[in-house]
């Protein structure tokens, strides 16, 4: 593997370091064990663990944070309600944005290594999930699910990056981190190169984000939740 696939990696710009499994999509070839362990678990505790999100590259985040950025996508504030972007600066829509979404490049699901779960067995007919704290908590379709994996994700080597809110990220717990794999990512993504590849790709927001790389960092990239004991 070349040093550049892997520096590529980091920021979701190449595949070189996952591999494709039909049931799964992309995962890094160091996880798919772990994972498939967790899945086959899960299934002997009667529960259908899927993956409603995993991998995501750098130009579905990109999307994604474009559309947010010019009101083509909702924004949710703590409650999981829509804001409206009219009333708020440019700052302040950045830092909404990134309470439940990451800055293209700084996504931990551009690793391979890092998984959106649900149960779709516990939704109801006709139901759809929207990835919200609410239903994953009590009264919540995948309350179950959630409480089995607080449970059982680090026998199978994984950690919940934002089990709490800690000033960045908002609670997420249908997050699920190897943990092995994303430390060594995250200890060598870069601010500036970040930066650098969203200045190629003319990301919405720009200028806001130039001004404001390192906090973004600091209290959104770095700023996880430690492993359980």
């Amino acid at each position: 593997m070349s040093n550049a696939s892997k520096h590529l990696g980091l920021y979701g710009l190449s595949k070189d370091l996952l591999q494709n499994e039909p049931t799964l999509g992309w995962v890094h070839c160091a996880v798919l064990d772990n994972l498939q362990s967790l899945i086959e678990a899960a299934k002997q505790d009667g529960f259908n663990l899927s993956i409603f999100s995993g991998y995501r590259d750098f130009h579905r985040q990109l999307l994604i944070w474009n559309n947010k950025w010019n009101g083509l996508r909702p924004v949710l504030d703590k409650d999981s309600q829509a804001l409206n972007l009219d009333s708020l600066s440019d700052e302040q829509k950045m830092h909404a944005i990134l309470r439940w979404s990451a800055l293209p490049g700084t996504s931990r699901h551009h690793w391979g290594c890092d998984f959106d779960f649900y149960d779709p067995d516990l939704l109801a007919p006709n139901q759809s999930l929207s990835l919200i704290p609410q239903e994953y908590t009590l009264g919540g379709s995948q309350y179950p699910l959630a409480l089995w994996l607080e449970k059982h994700a680090a026998e199978h080597g994984f950690f919940y990056p934002y089990r709490q809110f800690q000033g960045g990220v908002e609670f997420e717990p249908w997050h699920l981190s190897h943990q092995q794999t994303s430390a060594a990512f995250l200890k060598d993504l870069n601010a500036e190169t970040a930066l650098s590849h969203l200045q190629a790709a003319n990301a919405a927001g720009l200028n806001t984000i130039k001004l404001h790389i390192d906090n973004i960092f600091s209290q959104y990239v770095t700023n996880i939740c430690s492993p359980e004991n």
